[in-house]
């Protein structure tokens, strides 16, 4: 499922953000050049969502998410910062891996199931630490997207 939803053009190594309002904006601007949609639309969602409580699920991991209306379905990205950012998150760390979802209203099932999996995943140290130790972007998927062992 989380591979449908996340091409190998959906995915960034080392990007630069001095803060968590910056990495937003950051996301939503390369979320909106592979979208086709506005980047104001996309941040601005994001924005609200953060508003009712930050997305730094702890252990360096964000995810952030929102219902874009306009999108088509559900869309995921990833992306691995160059240095972490102070993010709000629950353990107060900084952050340095993001896993970004965006979906329409009307594909709320949908969004939600990739959002469990992908946090699900995201639990896991083992697969934390392999996305910080991947050589690049699409080592860095092959290592999101793949089966769990066991």
């Amino acid at each position: 499922m989380l591979s449908a939803i996340m091409p190998p053009a959906h995915v960034f190594v080392g990007l630069r953000a001095a803060d968590k309002a910056k990495l937003l904006a950051e996301l939503a601007r390369r979320a909106s050049a592979v979208l086709g949609l506005p980047a104001g639309e996309i941040a601005a969602a994001l924005t609200a969502r953060e508003a009712l409580g930050s997305t730094g699920v702890g252990g360096g991991i964000a995810v952030p998410h929102a219902q874009v209306p306009a999108l088509g379905g559900t869309a995921a990205f990833l992306a691995r910062l160059d240095r972490p950012v102070e993010y709000a998150a629950i353990d107060a760390r900084p952050v340095d891996l993001v896993f970004l979802l965006l979906g329409p209203p009307v594909a709320r099932a949908e969004h939600l199931a990739a959002l469990a999996a992908a946090t699900r995943r995201l639990r896991d140290p083992a697969l934390a630490a392999a996305l910080r130790s991947a050589a690049g972007a699409e080592a860095l998927r092959a290592a999101f997207i793949a089966e769990p062992a066991g």
